[in-house]
């Protein structure tokens, strides 16, 4: 990890985040249409406050913000990195303007860029890691705005088209094959040389049962079965939270799905239209997919099975460079299909700390750490995803009721 190098990745993705806007209009910037999401206005200007916090303000002694307030308005949840804004109201920040926070933007790249280009090597290897998560941090945002404008796009009667995408032909889908894992010790963890989050640490050996993991995804056309038999009403099948969760938010199918007539619609970045049979089934919480799995006689995978299921697969897949945004039948060549891209993976696992884990010192250990509590682990990134943004290891975790995020669902079996 060069200096060059860092320059043109920082390059390339602070100009990918300002791609995602291209298609917006000055009003699809500023609104919030739940608490969960940001409008993509306070995405652009956090993560360019990340680099100004993180690195800036602490390589620099003469950096001063364009404006101090910012601080107070960008942060997230660094809570020691002082105070905050009220998340749930940050659609209410009409000012600064959109034109104001991309000259934000070309603030702090002016400044980043002058320190990656004059650094001494002593300098640039005490913060070339705090670089490289606000780099990967950038990529999680970029993720974000985009199913935090399906969102947003999915509230509007008028229904609008984010990026008009050429239709795929139809896939063939075959019958789920089984793949076996015999019983044994793995290692789980990362242990290469790239970068990683310290939530993938440390390297640790795990004993597993047999287990077989399904060859592809779930699809829309096997969910629909669900629906037909009632799954929704079906309490049997259900956790008990997440039965009260079914019927208090009264779902009755996938988040931006709708029933016209006899047929199944769903909302998607490229408008709204008639579900695909065979795409994977997408949007679906927690407690969906794990409803759907015992529906079947089967469960979801544990993260550690997830992840030897992995291990030697080709990171290939529906990732957001396709620029497709929606999940995709097309199946890749590994022996276990759609492992990467496509729709995050809802395991049965808790998200907590593997054995031995340590927050790192000072705010940025609060990126994941303090997380661990009230989530479940998700695994393989999605069509909103970078190809370079994901490994094995990658643990993303959501609350159990989450559905707004592309997650989909991969079954799992006990093996006598």
């Amino acid at each position: 990890m060069t200096t060059q190098s860092i320059i043109s990745r920082y390059k390339q993705i602070r100009q990918f985040s300002e791609k995602i806007c291209e298609p917006l209009k000055t009003e699809d910037y500023v609104i919030q249409s739940m608490p969960d999401m940001s409008p993509t206005k306070w995405h652009l200007a956090h993560v360019s406050w990340f680099f100004e916090t993180f690195v800036l303000g602490k390589v620099n002694p003469n950096y001063k913000s364009p404006n101090e307030q910012y601080a107070y308005l960008f942060n997230s949840y660094y809570v020691q990195a002082g105070d905050r804004f009220f998340r749930p109201h940050r659609g209410m920040l009409s000012r600064p303007t959109v034109k104001e926070v991309f000259e934000y933007r070309k603030y702090v790249d002016k400044y980043m860029i002058e320190f990656l280009e004059k650094t001494d090597e002593e300098s640039f290897n005490k913060i070339k890691v705090v670089i490289e998560i606000g780099l990967n941090h950038e990529q999680q945002h970029q993720e974000l705005m985009l199913t935090d404008i399906k969102h947003l796009f999915s509230m509007n009667p008028l229904y609008p088209v984010y990026k008009p995408i050429e239709k795929i032909a139809e896939q063939k889908i075959e019958n789920i094959n089984w793949i076996k894992f015999d019983e044994g010790v793995y290692q789980i963890g990362y242990d290469g040389d790239g970068f990683f989050y310290d939530n993938e640490k440390p390297v640790h050996k795990q004993y597993l049962n047999s287990f077989s993991i399904s060859d592809r995804l779930v699809t829309n056309k096997e969910y629909l079965e669900f629906i037909n038999d009632n799954g929704y009403k079906r309490a049997e099948f259900w956790l008990s939270d997440g039965f009260a969760t079914v019927e208090r938010e009264q779902w009755l199918a996938p988040l931006y799905w709708r029933k016209i007539g006899d047929k199944w619609m769903y909302f998607t970045l490229n408008g709204f239209r008639e579900i695909e049979l065979n795409e994977p089934v997408c949007h679906v919480s927690h407690y969906e997919a794990d409803a759907y799995a015992r529906w079947t006689n089967a469960r979801l995978a544990t993260e550690r099975e997830w992840e030897v299921a992995s291990q030697g697969l080709k990171i290939e897949g529906n990732f957001v460079e396709n620029e497709s945004f929606h999940p995709s039948a097309k199946m890749d060549n590994n022996r276990i299909k759609q492992m990467y891209g496509n729709v995050w993976e809802w395991s049965q696992s808790s998200y907590l700390p593997y054995s031995g884990y340590k927050v790192p010192e000072g705010a940025i250990g609060e990126y994941n750490g303090k997380f661990m509590s009230n989530q479940m682990v998700l695994r393989g990134g999605s069509c909103a995803t970078s190809k370079t943004h994901i490994r094995n290891t990658y643990r993303n975790f959501f609350p159990p009721h989450s559905r707004w995020q592309f997650m989909g669902i991969r079954l799992a079996k006990d093996v006598d």
